[in-house]
């Protein structure tokens, strides 16, 4: 069931690989503390897992104001008998959206880990469990920060079939992850149709995805931005993840902002 935590992955870099190196952000962010949004992972028709994502308002230790970005994630359905209950935290500046503290608790079955990171902008280093790691960048991104930063991005210039790269750190190491963008469509959901940003990141084959398996994010073109379907064809079967519920979001869903495509 590490394919959870994979596709969680995937769903926090989903736009944030727009830009190469420093990321152009919006002055104001498209999120506010008390957004609440509630996902489901199917696979195929299963129900297999569910996953819950908030901001909350907070300060850092000089006290600046910060958002305070939790995710957590466990099994459902019949995937209850192998338990999953995951849970990440990230601190971000609530003006740069940079991360300078990130958690993260997993459990899945007999599996556990628990980290504890420390990000320096300024110098580029990186302090995990197992040391201090240099990024060659300016801005190195956290599982949760790098979705939330890539919804304060401005998309108006990026054409179809362009494809660009984020930093990330994760599983104690600094790595890159591309992402194409395929273009405008709009898409059922269970908030009704909507139309999104469709993003399709890259993936390795191997004991989860097939050698021409593709991944495919949705993403709202809004004010919000905020993901609401992924869908890719693993080894047996295909796992589709969806928006259930978004509630105290800064915008009404699908209404537009002056930075939707």
């Amino acid at each position: 069931m590490k394919l959870i935590s994979t596709l969680l992955l995937y769903l926090s870099v989903f736009v944030s690989t727009v830009f190469a190196q420093d990321l152009p952000h919006l002055k104001e962010s498209a999120f506010k503390g008390g957004e609440k949004l509630k996902y489901k992972l199917r696979y195929g028709i299963i129900s297999a897992a569910t996953g819950t994502l908030t901001v909350g308002d907070t300060k850092d230790g000089f006290g600046n104001p910060s958002f305070h970005l939790y995710a957590a994630g466990k099994t459902a359905g019949a995937f209850a008998i192998y338990t999953v209950r995951n849970e990440y935290n990230s601190y971000i500046n609530s003006k740069t959206f940079l991360p300078y503290y990130y958690t993260e608790n997993i459990r899945e079955g007999g599996y556990r880990r628990n980290d504890k990171v420390r990000f320096n902008q300024d110098t580029r280093t990186v302090n995990g469990n197992k040391g201090t790691f240099t990024s060659k960048v300016d801005q190195t991104f956290d599982l949760l920060s790098s979705y939330y930063f890539a919804r304060n991005l401005d998309l108006t210039s990026v054409k179809p079939g362009e494809s660009f790269k984020l930093t990330y750190f994760l599983n104690d190491e600094i790595a890159t992850l591309g992402i194409q963008y395929i273009g405008i469509e709009k898409i059922k959901t269970e908030l009704g149709t909507l139309e999104c940003l469709k993003f399709s990141p890259e993936i390795k084959p191997g004991r989860i995805f097939k050698k021409n398996s593709k991944l495919y994010l949705w993403v709202t073109n809004d004010g919000n931005r905020i993901p609401v379907k992924a869908n890719v064809d693993i080894l047996i079967g295909s796992v589709t993840l969806e928006l259930l519920e978004a509630s105290g979001l800064k915008y009404k869903l699908g209404q537009k902002a002056s930075y939707s495509k």
